[in-house]
């Protein structure tokens, strides 16, 4: 597939080779700093930096003195107190680290995605019909930063950890800037042989695509709540499959959201359903007439689908450990980059 793409990209215009490449650039840094927001969020280093300083904060504490400040700061919070009371300031520096890296990768993908943007608009290299919508990714991925703030106020004052909803949007934030900035590389380098004519499996590949996301989304509220570390047991739970206490909260919706044990059955589920549908619609591609890269990614698609399977039950079983868990996380941005190529090669009746 890799050598496909290379081959299209050379087939592409000059100015919209280069553009395309940027783009596919910052998706690789995107899917990246979903890898490393999962590892933060696993290793609780989530709110160890407790002030928002979008340009002071580029740089980390310098000397032991802006350090203990630093590490007072968290000690002030509640999260503190309930988890990590007595925590020396080696460790504090340990989960610091990691949030100091996802803030600081999300600049460095704001300065990769603007410095760029504004030379070919300037060298006149960007396709006016593009313009508008690499200036909405923009917009976008500034707000995303706020967005990152406003989840992480969330668990400074009354909580031990981030809202589970804000959380939520922030990856689904993420998600969406990553699957934009594909979708137009996509446009650049695909030429009519990609876009197949069979509507049924347009539409196939669209509801894939739709439960893959929301799966994702899914699974951060599990992160959100912890419910991975409840019911490790497969495929039942608590020896049934709709597990007791499902209804456990009250008004009704909550449940989706705040039941530990609702959560985590709503994201097997859901995780059963996209890959059930990826299966069918691998199905239905073996008698459709595809184009040979078309049809590669829709081999991809299934093999990464039942990867995600068996990740996605290894960290429930094992307990989500960290490096599984942070595996099982890539893998579902993995499901939907490849869901993504597969519904942008049946057509554009249905723009991302």
């Amino acid at each position: 597939m890799a050598v496909a793409v290379s081959r299209r990209i050379a087939r592409a215009a000059s100015p919209e080779r280069a553009v395309a490449l940027w783009l596919i650039a910052c998706c690789a840094m995107v899917f990246l700093m979903v890898v490393i927001g999962g590892v933060t969020r696993l290793t609780e280093s989530g709110l160890s930096i407790t002030q928002w300083q979008p340009v002071s904060g580029v740089l980390p504490p310098l000397g032991e003195a802006q350090w203990q400040a630093a590490f007072a700061r968290y000690q002030a919070i509640p999260q503190y107190r309930a988890v990590h009371a007595g925590m020396s300031l080696a460790a504090f520096k340990g989960i610091y680290f990691w949030e100091y890296l996802h803030r600081l990768w999300g600049r460095l993908i704001g300065f990769v995605f603007a410095a760029p943007f504004l030379y070919f608009l300037a060298r006149r290299r960007v396709p006016a019909r593009l313009a508008p919508k690499l200036a909405g990714i923009f917009a976008l991925g500034a707000l995303q930063g706020a967005v990152g703030w406003y989840m992480v106020a969330s668990g400074l004052e009354d909580r031990i950890e981030v809202s589970q909803y804000r959380l939520a949007l922030h990856l689904a934030m993420a998600v969406l800037i990553y699957a934009a900035m594909l979708w137009v590389a996509l446009d650049l380098l695909s030429p009519s042989a990609w876009r197949g004519e069979n509507g049924g499996l347009r539409s196939g590949a669209t509801l894939v695509l739709l439960l893959a996301f929301v799966t994702l989304v899914a699974g951060s509220f599990v992160a959100g709540t912890r419910a991975g570390y409840l019911d490790n047991t497969f495929p039942l739970m608590e020896g049934r499959f709709v597990p007791p206490g499902y209804w456990h909260e009250a008004p009704w919706w909550r449940n989706f959201f705040e039941n530990l044990v609702a959560v985590q059955f709503d994201h097997r589920v859901l995780a059963e359903t996209t890959f059930a549908a990826i299966l069918v619609l691998w199905l239905a591609s073996l008698r459709a007439a595809l184009a040979p890269a078309l049809r590669l990614a829709m081999h991809l698609l299934l093999g990464m689908a039942l990867i995600q399977v068996g990740l996605g039950i290894a960290t429930l079983l094992l307990v989500v450990p960290l490096p599984v868990a942070v595996l099982h996380q890539a893998g579902a941005l993995g499901v939907i980059t490849l869901a993504l190529v597969v519904r942008h090669g049946l057509g554009r009746a249905a723009r991302v």
